[in-house]
């Protein structure tokens, strides 16, 4: 009985409230303590926290996009025919037409946006097609209204000015190598067949797999569909550049260009022709 009485009292001198002494604190130290604690926490947070090293430009974006071998222009697609070489030899070429445009409408350059390029436009419309903010863009460079608008990263964008015409004959030769990119014909949903040059099942004997996908997997193990599968889907209408495509003839009364083999798009698609990069001669091998 002595020693629970003994253990009781032990554990009630340990419960009751000791007397807190706090040291005193000059009116500086009292004035700097209460305004920590009136705070705000979030802002405290945020100033423990580590920040990042910032460089002189940090605050210019960061932009990561591929550089081109040099200014290009833009084209639409008039169709294809058969080109005759002085030797006799058939050609089949694309003919390129160009409309009023390819002008340039704005000098972007590292101190202004963090990147250099030259901003050029294709294919006057009439005021009213444009809005009220691309009317002014325009303007301020003095130009004329056109519908589309394209940038071309260069290296260096000294010569260029706004309201400068770009000139075809100007910038390419005949015998040079163009990439040329557009949008390709929209073919919309097809099957694999067509869409990915599946082989098809046999057509009699019983077979019941005529133009089937077929297995798209196994069973329990991995219990779904990887990722990237050719499967059936939306076909065309996307984004496509031939590359190393040889500039045949330069027609300058008719202001075409007939250009060796097919290009992306039907007759009436926007075209985009610039010098064809070739590794250790217009673009460095690093």
């Amino acid at each position: 009985m002595a020693v629970t009485a003994s253990l009781s009292c032990i554990r009630l001198h340990n419960l009751s409230p000791k007397p807190q002494h706090f040291p005193s604190h000059s009116s500086s130290s009292s004035s700097s303590l209460s305004s920590s604690f009136t705070q705000n926490p979030l802002q405290t947070h945020l100033q423990l926290r580590p920040q990042p090293i910032r460089s002189a430009k940090s605050n210019l974006p960061v932009i990561q996009m591929s550089m081109e071998a040099g200014v290009g222009v833009m084209g639409t697609k008039l169709g294809m025919m058969s080109y005759f070489e002085p030797d006799g030899k058939v050609v089949p070429v694309t003919v390129v037409g160009f409309r009023e445009g390819n002008i340039v409408t704005q000098v972007k350059t590292e101190v202004t946006d963090g990147y250099n390029a030259v901003q050029v436009g294709y294919r006057r419309v009439r005021d009213r097609k444009l809005t009220k903010p691309e009317m002014g863009h325009l303007e301020k460079a003095g130009t004329i209204p056109m519908r589309h608008l394209q940038e071309f990263r260069l290296v260096a964008v000294d010569g260029f000015e706004p309201n400068q015409k770009l000139v075809f004959e100007e910038l390419f030769n005949e015998g040079d190598l163009v990439d040329v990119s557009g949008t390709t014909i929209g073919k919309g949903f097809q099957g694999g067949i067509k869409r990915h040059n599946f082989k098809r099942g046999p057509m009699t004997h019983g077979s019941k797999s005529h133009r089937a996908l077929g297995s798209i997997g196994a069973g329990t193990t991995p219990g779904r569909v990887y990722k990237g599968k050719k499967m059936p889907g939306r076909m065309g209408g996307t984004k496509t550049k031939i590359r190393k495509l040889k500039i045949v003839k330069i027609d300058n009364d008719l202001r075409v260009v007939m250009i060796k083999g097919a290009v992306p798009g039907k007759p009436g698609n926007l075209l985009r022709i610039t010098p064809a990069k070739i590794v250790g001669k217009n673009i460095p091998k690093n």
